[in-house]
């Protein structure tokens, strides 16, 4: 796909898909959804770990309503379906551990997009906002889901019903994300933290993933039963065995991803 609203670079075993609308505070619009879709499926193939995040001031300010004439026309259920679900499907089950590099504002469906990653990291100056009920709507986008899993039923709650902004220290102290950082480490700190997982254990970071996930609606006895099988599979990893032959021989492990 030749990308219009995005930029794709690979370097380092790191995929960065930046959302370059910048004049629109990188508003969602159909053509972008398809295109970080279509990015973030391809960036699997291409490296270990992808990034996400937004040039300018702003992560990404929501759905642009200016995409259709008449907004009120828009058939939001099919968009959400169609649309925003392949998108966000593409971010959350990717293979590969994912980033959100919050710069600026994340606004609606953008403060949503973020929260797909497994890691988000923002900007001290950044802040999440759930402004679905100022125009009569609910948050979608998946917030929903990932709002209450990440703080609380009732953080989400409040969060939903008021939409008051959400700094990015106040979604760092209630779980939302996994840090907030000052706005002058922020890139050094996405860069460094991605850096990290792009020369680590792929494949024990994707079972990492699915037994995290699969905690949330398992019984005990589920859980150690998942447990058990994709530790068996990291067992058979050459990564495993080069974890333990660099423990014995006290140097740093070097892993291939495999």
């Amino acid at each position: 796909m030749d990308y219009q609203t995005i930029t794709y670079e690979v370097a380092d075993d790191v995929a960065v898909i930046t959302l370059n609308r910048e004049d629109k505070m990188n508003a969602l619009n159909a053509q972008m959804r398809a295109e970080i879709a279509d990015a973030a499926l391809q960036a699997p193939k291409d490296a270990r770990v992808m990034v996400l995040t937004g040039k300018g001031r702003a992560f990404c300010s929501g759905q642009d309503l200016s995409d259709r004439a008449n907004a009120a026309n828009l058939d939001m259920e099919r968009t959400l379906r169609d649309e925003y679900g392949p998108m966000l499907r593409a971010i959350y089950d990717s293979p590969i551990p994912t980033i959100s590099a919050v710069n600026g504002a994340a606004a609606g469906a953008g403060a949503n997009l973020a929260l797909a990653a497994d890691v988000v990291i923002a900007a001290e100056s950044a802040y999440f906002l759930q402004a679905f009920t100022r125009i009569g709507l609910i948050p979608d986008a998946g917030g929903t889901y990932w709002m209450t899993r990440g703080m609380g039923a009732a953080k989400a709650m409040g969060a939903a019903l008021f939409a008051d902004k959400i700094t990015a220290k106040q979604a760092d102290d209630w779980g939302l994300i996994w840090e907030s950082v000052a706005d002058d480490a922020f890139d050094a700190t996405w860069k460094a933290r991605a850096a990290h997982l792009a020369k680590g254990p792929t494949v024990a970071y994707a079972h990492v993933k699915q037994a995290i996930r699969g905690a949330w609606d398992n019984t005990l006895e589920d859980q150690l039963g998942l447990e058990g099988r994709l530790q068996g599979k990291c067992g058979k990893t050459r990564d495993f065995q080069e974890g333990v032959l660099a423990f014995l021989e006290k140097r740093p492990s070097h892993f291939e991803g495999r």
